[in-house]
């Protein structure tokens, strides 16, 4: 699949089958998420692989708004360094190579905002000055379940020209 292709189609999955994933797909989805551009070249993050099922249901607790953690084969915990002035955005770039990477494979996700991140982070023995950002579920879905619609703003309510409220045509 082609880049745009990946982004004009990514929908977020809360619904998956139970199929294993492979290992080599599991790893390029991780070195995606390795391979972002940060600041400085900080690299302000780490990656949890989290692939024992029996530990996926225990992070339900966690995951307050991802109970479908559950569902997936495989999850990824992504732990940002807070030292690092730009952790946030740089490890958001991660996750959506991530993202977009198991989209191209035909693996779905979706972010995994709140999060109990106390008992993740003791649960996971990720140390005290680290952050946890989210939590990334990954696995196969049902892709006749997904839309094919997106419902998204017309580019002349969103695109600007040289300044705000200077319109950019569709001329362009």
């Amino acid at each position: 699949m082609e880049v745009f292709e990946c982004v004009s189609t990514l929908s977020s999955i809360r619904s998956y089958q139970q199929k294993q994933v492979p290992d080599e797909v599991v790893r390029e989805v991780l070195e995606a998420g390795r391979l972002a551009p940060s600041a400085h070249n900080d690299q302000p993050w780490e990656f949890i692989l989290i692939k024992d099922q029996s530990a996926l249901s225990d992070m339900k607790r966690y995951c307050v708004s991802g109970s479908f953690i559950t569902q997936v084969d495989f999850a990824i915990v992504v732990v940002t360094d807070p030292s690092s002035k730009w952790h946030e955005i740089d490890s958001t770039r991660a996750v959506q190579n991530m993202v977009l990477t198991a989209w191209n494979h035909k693996l779905g996700s979706c972010w995994i905002g709140r999060l109990e991140k106390k008992g993740l982070m003791e649960y996971l023995n990720i140390p005290k000055e680290l952050n946890v950002l989210t939590v990334l579920p990954f696995g196969y879905f049902d892709e006749r379940l997904i839309d094919t619609v997106k419902f998204r703003r017309d580019p002349d309510q969103v695109f600007h020209l040289d300044s705000y409220g200077s319109r950019l045509t569709s001329n362009l």
